[in-house]
């Protein structure tokens, strides 16, 4: 079965410094980009991150920084990789909670606004857990009955998650093979930032949703605890994250006057 899409979707693959989307940086980017008709195209890109990179990560993707050393940084592949993924929803395997909040943060930190509220986004290990429960690695074997060749590597795993997905979608007759469909399934909460730190409740409030104040209403925060504002400001959270609290902070001087 395949995909019914309203504009092209890309499915996206990162490795990088570390875990730190606040921190760490992109090292290699794989996008497999599947368009309206079907078509697909690929773009693979290793990046210089202007930092280390940690030992635990290189034990895993196989990249040092004298790998990269000559590399474009991602200032330089930004604006061509905006382009790419122009008017794309977006798709990967745990690409809900890293890849695509690791992307984002990219973007902010070049002065390009990434806004995903207008993609739906398609997290393929989401509706594996739901549905199975497994690794990237015995989904592939589970669903296409493969072995991944040159696992963590950022082309192979992209190409892994997208036959998975295929699979799933012949496998399950309850997964409609819509990007609206399965944005919706593949979420767990609907998030006002990419990194789930504020979430929205049944009423559509934007909430907190980690630390003292987790699942109150941030604008009651802000009103109780004025230095809560400034304390997220200055604290280790990614910028886009910074930008939402912003703009509610703006939202309330706006609505005060």
């Amino acid at each position: 079965m395949e995909l019914q899409l309203e504009r092209p979707i890309a499915f996206i693959d990162l490795e990088t410094t570390g875990l730190s989307v606040a921190n760490d940086r992109i090292v290699e980017i794989a996008i497999l980009k599947v368009n309206k008709d079907g078509s697909k195209t690929t773009r693979t890109h290793r990046v210089n991150p202007e930092m280390p990179i940690s030992e635990e990560s290189t034990s895993i993707h196989g990249i040092s920084i004298g790998d990269v050393a000559t590399e474009p940084t991602f200032n330089d592949l930004a604006p061509s990789l905006f382009k790419f993924l122009f008017n794309c929803d977006l798709g990967g395997y745990n690409s809900n909670k890293f890849d695509v909040p690791m992307l984002v943060e990219e973007f902010f930190r070049v002065g390009i606004e990434f806004d995903f509220q207008e993609r739906k986004l398609v997290d393929v290990q989401n509706v594996f857990h739901k549905m199975e429960q497994r690794t990237l690695k015995a989904a592939y074997k589970f669903y296409c009955n493969k072995e991944i060749e040159n696992a963590h590597s950022a082309k192979a795993d992209i190409e892994a998650t997208y036959d998975v997905l295929v699979a799933q979608l012949d496998r399950y007759s309850e997964l409609e093979p819509s990007v609206d469909f399965l944005s919706e399934f593949s979420q767990y909460q609907k998030t006002a930032d990419i990194m789930g730190r504020i979430i929205y409740d049944d009423q559509g409030i934007e909430c907190i949703n980690f630390g003292k104040h987790k699942g109150k209403p941030v604008e009651v925060v802000f009103k109780n605890e004025p230095g809560y504002f400034g304390w997220l400001m200055h604290g280790d959270f990614p910028k886009s994250t910074k930008k939402v609290f912003k703009d509610i902070m703006d939202r309330m001087k706006a609505n005060a006057n």
